[in-house]
């Protein structure tokens, strides 16, 4: 089916009310991943230090303003492309981090409800099961293009290891 123009335009419409209030919905995310997955903080080198979620933390801000924008992105990209298009480095970048740090299939899950949770509690009474819906659809995209590039750096390092130069 492809994501609808109805879909973009939810995502859209959610991620500028969203855009007014990033620092604080950047510690509203991470306090719902630690929340559903308190392990999970272990995997953030800006979390590591601290008992708590700094409230001034600019690697915080910045990792969730990432995540808000590449999965609003994503929903753009495939109402206009068909699929999620990033930059071939960015993606191989992302793969290899999410290898390295150990994120399998339910951490993907743990951000995903986390996410829905922040931007529902963002938009208020615009929040709707049509945008749970787009924003569902934008994240799923954007995970499966991250696992699919884990999966990729895999078969790389086996393929290195069994045969070395």
């Amino acid at each position: 089916m492809g994501f609808t123009e109805k879909q973009e335009a939810l995502v859209k419409e959610s991620w500028e009310l969203m855009k007014q209030n990033i620092p604080e919905l950047s510690l509203r995310f991470f306090t719902l991943i630690l929340e559903i997955a308190p392990a999970a903080k272990k995997m953030f080198s800006f979390l590591k230090e601290s008992d708590q979620i700094p409230q001034n933390n600019p690697k915080l801000k910045a990792h969730a303003v990432k995540v808000f924008k590449m999965t609003c992105e994503s929903g753009i990209q495939l109402r206009e492309k068909g699929e999620v298009v990033v930059a071939d480095t960015t993606f191989k970048y992302l793969g290899s981090v999410h290898l390295h740090k150990g994120v399998i299939d339910p951490h993907f899950e743990v951000v995903k409800e986390a996410l829905l949770r922040t931007v529902e509690e963002a938009v208020g009474e615009k929040w709707s099961e049509e945008m749970c819906g787009a924003w569902c659809e934008a994240y799923d995209q954007l995970a499966n293009a991250i696992k699919a590039e884990m999966k990729e750096e895999t078969a790389h390092e086996l393929s290195s290891r069994s045969n070395p130069s």
